[in-house]
């Protein structure tokens, strides 16, 4: 027996309230190494007398089931009630050799009944407080999104076009600096569109006032851009995206502000003396206007974004900039009913703001959904109180890493994506946004090779995946694009309804017509003897997933509810199919 791979963590992914009666439990051990995991638990109050008279910890045994295997790790996991909402328990590991241990609170012990009754040795929940669980919102566990990219989605009103707004041409390679006249009012004349897609989230890029064309350089965060229409159209918009079953999700860019801003312009204007000098990270008086700090030395003069001089960041620790910001934050919820906020560049504002913005908007709606963008391990922003999610990016690349770019073997794709399941609690996995392309890169179909059933076959492993699938704009119309500013391409309506459409209507009917199963159930992700890659999902339904993402024709029974190049038992490379108990 491995020891020192023997792992489990109190109070954290390891063990958590899934509701206010179920603790969940994970242990994990060495590949290969133990033969079963058995939980011993109880009350730790519950003591009997002994023929001793002496009164001994009464106890419950459970067995734990194997959730899979990652790169070094077996995953344990069960789910225990208490009905006093109190609990302590203790592990029982026993190797493929018969060797048998007691994993506790202080250290691996022999097992012996003495040992097993050793209480000081136990894990303990010390109380079920529903307060302390982390709770994430059910809807989006149900939710497909699309995101949309203002500019590009549809010009409904011609008459609020910038100057210089180009001809709408999808076929265009548009430029950092380029216009083509996207608004609101082309969402909402668009709306009956993408609900028969099956759509019922839409993620929308920044919509407030801004200089760009992309609008992450914000001006006035209380306002509509007007190349985007006003607040009348918006609140149009929300309510007629909600009769339809629609959640809206507005971008949040709380990390820095645009250049034209008032209050930048008043540091400019003022310098020190700014009543907003202390707003932003200044390091230096006066601020000089668009000094590359790459090329000057070295020594910016502020704190930006990256190195962009037009987005100065914000001094989120002042006070009077938080305060300012969940102001902003709480209006358009109060204001207008949005259901959720993504907040852009999350993972460099500070912890502490966070928790009151949390605080702020879910006092509002208890079940709104906080989503941050953050590209890398997520647990200190998920433990509750921060945000429900993050947008999945770690697991998403490790996806195209094999489908895509056939950077790591099946084999290595399932240990790594089930090692990323074992990093957040169930609930905090089911809201995680699963996204294969967005504005920050190159399009799905492009990364594909523009080879669509490849780009399909990619879209449905995420679409069987825990966590809610996101599609970006137009890759329901087989639409390609490289990196920014190319993946911005002028949505091509041309291809509704059309052969792609069908395809991706189609996989989304199935996720929606499953949800439970898919938002809430179990994953187990393994590859078969022959190749595949097979996606299980359980819970109110049992679905099975098969992907053949190998040169060869394999051979396979199933009755399938949607498939891609499978036929007559043989699933061909690229194809994929989905059963359903």
């Amino acid at each position: 027996m491995i020891n020192a791979a023997l792992r489990h963590r109190p109070e954290s992914e390891d063990c958590f309230l899934y509701d206010q009666e179920h603790l969940r439990l994970r242990f994990h051990s060495a590949s290969g190494d133990i033969a079963s995991v058995t939980v011993l638990y109880g009350d730790p109050y519950w003591n009997l007398p002994s023929a001793d008279g002496r009164y001994v910890f009464q106890y419950e045994q459970q067995a734990m089931t194997k959730l899979g295997t990652g790169e070094a790790l077996d995953h344990w996991a069960c789910t225990l009630t208490a009905p006093f909402a109190r609990m302590q328990y203790l592990f029982l590991v026993t190797d493929k050799a018969g060797v048998s241990v007691l994993v506790g609170d202080r250290g691996i012990r022999a097992d012996s009944q003495e040992n097993r009754l050793e209480v000081s040795n136990y894990f303990r929940v010390p109380y079920f407080h529903a307060i302390d669980m982390v709770q994430t919102p059910d809807w989006v566990k149900q939710t497909v999104w699309y995101q949309i990219f203002p500019e590009r989605f549809a010009n409904g009103d011609q008459t609020n076009d910038p100057a210089n707004t180009k001809p709408w041409r999808p076929a265009d390679h548009p430029g950092r600096e380029d216009f083509y006249g996207g608004d609101l009012q082309g969402v909402l004349d668009h709306l009956d569109d993408l609900q028969a897609l099956g759509i019922n989230g839409l993620y929308f890029c920044p919509i407030f006032t801004a200089s760009s064309n992309h609008k992450y350089d914000t001006i006035d965060y209380l306002e509509i851009d007007p190349a985007f229409g006003d607040k009348a159209l918006f609140a149009k918009l929300v309510t007629e995206a909600h009769a339809r079953g629609m959640k809206i999700m507005l971008d949040a860019v709380f990390n820095h502000m645009g250049y034209e801003s008032m209050q930048w312009q008043d540091v400019l204007a003022n310098g020190a003396k700014s009543r907003f000098a202390s707003w932003f990270h200044i390091h230096e008086f006066p601020v000089t206007p668009f000094r590359d700090p790459i090329h000057d030395g070295g020594k910016p003069q502020f704190d930006t974004f990256g190195f962009e001089p037009h987005m100065p960041k914000l001094n989120t620790a002042n006070p009077e900039v938080q305060d300012y910001l969940l102001s902003v934050a709480k209006y358009w919820v109060e204001e207008f009913d949005i259901d959720a906020w993504r907040l852009d560049v999350a993972n460099e504002v500070d912890h502490h703001f966070w928790r009151r913005f949390y605080a702020a908007v879910t006092a509002i709606k208890p079940d709104f959904y906080v989503l941050g963008e953050v590209w890398h391990s997520s647990q200190p922003w998920l433990n509750g109180g921060e945000f429900s999610g993050v947008m999945n990016y770690a697991y998403t690349q490790l996806t195209m890493d094999h489908f895509l770019t056939h950077k790591q073997s099946a084999q290595e794709l399932v240990e790594r994506l089930t090692d990323q399941l074992m990093l957040y609690r169930d609930q905090v996995n089911q809201v995680m946004l699963n996204m294969l392309d967005s504005h920050d890169t190159a399009r799905l179909l492009t990364q594909a090779g523009d080879d669509q059933d490849l780009a399909l076959q990619t879209l449905a492993f995420i679409f069987t995946q825990t966590g809610a699938p996101c599609i970006y704009y137009g890759t329901e119309m087989g639409m390609d694009g490289d990196n920014d500013p190319d993946d911005r391409r002028p949505m091509d309506w041309s291809k509704l309804g059309g052969k792609t459409w069908q395809k991706v209507a189609a996989l989304i009917k199935v996720r929606r017509d499953h949800a439970a199963t898919f938002g809430q159930g179990s994953t187990a992700l393994t590859v078969t003897d022959a190749g595949l890659i097979k996606v299980e999902r359980s819970g109110e339904q049992h679905i099975t997933a098969y992907f053949n993402t190998t040169d060869r024709e394999i051979e396979l029974t199933a009755t399938p509810v949607l498939a891609q190049n499978f036929q007559a038992n043989v699933l061909a490379p690229k194809g994929f199919v989905v059963s359903v108990d």
